[in-house]
């Protein structure tokens, strides 16, 4: 804050206070530079948390559902009637969006695999995705490495 005498009258000083914004708008422009640096890299894709290969195991509240793609690319949930039919694509997104909207913070974990498609399984998560599950996992078998360790 600059301060500076203003003489109004011969003999009297006046104290004037100006604040000094220059400072002010070189912090914002940063803080814009770097909010737009960071906003694309905030929207990129889905959101998984992909396990580690030594990790321990997750534990769970309450049990997930359990989203699976089978060897021929076929989806599968653990959840209904009919766990042993594939489902169609617009199925997986009513049924899991039913669940979700019963229980929004349910966990659905992906059991794909290993010698299905990469984009098989993309294709399933972009499904999830818009059946709002925003809580995504994969399970997996643990290494031998892993197993040797314990």
């Amino acid at each position: 804050m600059a301060m500076s005498y203003s003489s109004g009258r011969p003999g009297k000083r006046r104290l004037n206070a100006e604040i000094n914004v220059v400072p002010y708008i070189d912090v914002m422009l940063v803080l814009l530079i770097i909010f737009m640096v960071t906003a694309p890299l905030l929207t990129q894709g889905v959101q998984v948390e992909l396990p580690q290969e030594a990790s321990e195991p997750i534990t769970l509240d309450e049990q997930p559902v359990v989203f699976s793609v089978d060897a021929k690319g076929g989806y599968f949930l653990d959840a209904g009637d009919e766990k042993d039919q594939p489902l169609a694509d617009a199925d997986v997104v009513a049924r899991v969006g039913a669940l979700l909207r019963e229980k929004p913070e349910t966990v659905v974990l992906i059991h794909a695999d290993r010698r299905v498609d990469y984009g098989r399984v993309a294709k399933g998560m972009s499904l999830l995705n818009a059946a709002g599950a925003s809580k995504l996992g994969f399970r997996m078998d643990p290494s031998e490495q892993a197993t040797a360790k314990k």
